[in-house]
């Protein structure tokens, strides 16, 4: 792809990793998300886990820049930092899940990777570089080769040299590399172990394009029946038949071998052993880089297979059911949806009545059962002369609840967080244990409450009697939403 003048407006106006870079808030989204995704190779987090992670990353710049910076709340910046405009998070629910999950987009490291390469190194080796690229020519080469009596003389060349060379050791002339040569070769492969691993999300995001496209294929198709599962058919194997799933499928099975594990554990524990390489301070994760390269590519190849399935659901879908009317309106909504997808309409443009139908099965019906014939005796009433105490249908306790939700927001205002034992204190208990459950079922019914399981808290009040009664239960928190 050329870069000329369009093309470069384009992607500074569209491409997540040039808005990324342009942004006021980058400093704080590149050293975040390097911090928590790159530096481990974390794939995937909770939200409540990167919100937490966010609240003390922007308590730390608070305490620098002051307590004007950066306002919003952390939940609200990793949703503007998911939004189409931004696209620098990938904000999805897993399946089984009804927790939002997050992941870092590739765009994001691309930008990430681009800042690395501004930081100065203070030693750049190139003569691993070249070797590669005369390794990688030779490959070409004599992999493509169809005539067997060249790649018989090019073997037999190289079984000469390895005999030379073996040789040479046997009569103590060892060649061993200097410590510039290894600080080289080892740079070299850092740099690609962890491309590498940044290669991952860039595949992962490709099978999902792939993904999209024949979806769209589908929900635009206008033809017949035949011709669709025709073309459907057709485009099945198109996730694993690119040339990201043939690359892909090779690089795994080659990294699944047990003895290939093996022989990188062993080679990457004795080139950490090297002085020249200790010298450098490496990254101690880089001695385990293999098994995160198996971590990444597990999580990808449950995405292939993932994208598989729901794309075999979703063509079971597209079956011609008897029913013209309904598979008319789906397609049309289809139509709509991707009409509007680069230009979604403000506001609420779609309702729906209900989440999910009410489904009445006739067995859940109950059975015809005759009235039960009243018999009727003829008795004469007579009216009593005994007192009954009626103080008990009128001595009820009532619990006004929206006072108590009330005196909840007041201690709010006041600062994010309250416990329910503070609460008590500053409003003791009027009713006694009715008024305490009241307390507990505002807290279920709210969003932001916590009940921590681990702390225990007792609260004490006065019954009507005079008695002190104390009741032990969890620790219950009020947050500020």
């Amino acid at each position: 792809m050329g870069l000329d003048y369009t093309i470069l407006d384009a992607l500074r106006r569209n491409h997540p990793a040039w808005r990324l870079l342009d942004s006021p808030h980058a400093p704080l989204v590149a050293s975040f998300l390097r911090r928590v995704f790159v530096v481990p190779n974390v794939r995937i987090m909770t939200q409540a886990d990167l919100a937490e992670k966010l609240e003390d990353a922007l308590f730390d710049v608070r305490q620098s820049l002051g307590e004007e910076a950066f306002p919003r709340m952390a939940t609200q910046y990793l949703d503007d930092w998911s939004a189409n405009e931004k696209g620098w998070l990938r904000k999805f629910y897993p399946p089984g899940s009804d927790e939002a999950h997050f992941d870092m987009t590739p765009a994001t490291e691309k930008a990430l990777t681009w800042l690395e390469s501004l930081t100065q190194r203070a030693f750049v080796g190139t003569e691993s570089r070249l070797m590669t690229v005369f390794d990688l020519l030779r490959q070409m080469v004599n992999g493509s080769e169809t005539d067997p009596d060249i790649r018989i003389r090019e073997l037999k060349k190289r079984r000469t040299e390895i005999d030379a060379e073996i040789t040479r050791v046997s009569e103590g002339d060892i060649p061993l590399l200097d410590e510039t040569a290894l600080k080289d070769r080892f740079q070299q492969l850092a740099a690609t172990a962890r491309e590498l691993l940044s290669d991952f999300r860039e595949v992962e995001q490709n099978f999902r394009n792939l993904d999209r496209s024949v979806r769209e294929r589908i929900a635009l198709w206008q033809g017949g029946k035949g011709a669709l599962l025709e073309s459907i058919f057709g485009e099945r194997d198109a996730i694993a038949d690119s040339d990201q799933g043939r690359s892909f499928r090779a690089f795994w099975d080659f990294l699944m071998s047990p003895k290939r594990q093996e022989e990188l554990s062993t080679l990457l524990e004795s080139v950490f052993e090297l002085s020249a390489v200790q010298s450098l301070a490496p990254d101690g994760r880089l001695k385990r880089v293999h098994y995160d390269w198996l971590e990444a590519g597990e999580h990808t190849q449950r995405t292939v297979a993932l994208l598989s399935m729901q794309l075999r659901r979703y063509l079971d879908d597209q079956a011609w059911l008897e029913n013209r009317r309904i598979m008319e309106i789906l397609h049309g909504i289809e139509v709509k949806a991707l009409e509007v997808r680069e230009s979604q309409p403000s506001g609420n443009f779609m309702g729906l009545d209900e989440a999910s139908p009410s489904v009445g099965l006739p067995m859940e019906r109950p059975l015809y059962s005759g009235p039960i014939r009243s018999v009727i005796v003829d008795q004469i009433l007579l009216h009593g002369d005994t007192d009954v105490a009626t103080d008990a249908l009128f001595d009820q306790v009532v619990v006004d609840k929206s006072r108590l939700a009330a005196w909840i927001r007041q201690s709010l205002n006041e600062k994010s967080q309250v416990t329910l034992k503070e609460l008590i204190e500053q409003h003791p208990l009027e009713h006694g244990l009715a008024e305490l459950l009241a307390y507990l079922s505002l807290a279920s019914e709210d969003g932001n409450a916590m009940f921590d399981e681990q702390l225990r808290e007792s609260v004490t009040w006065q019954d009507r009697v005079g008695a002190r009664r104390h009741a032990t239960m969890p620790r219950v928190i009020f947050a500020r939403g």
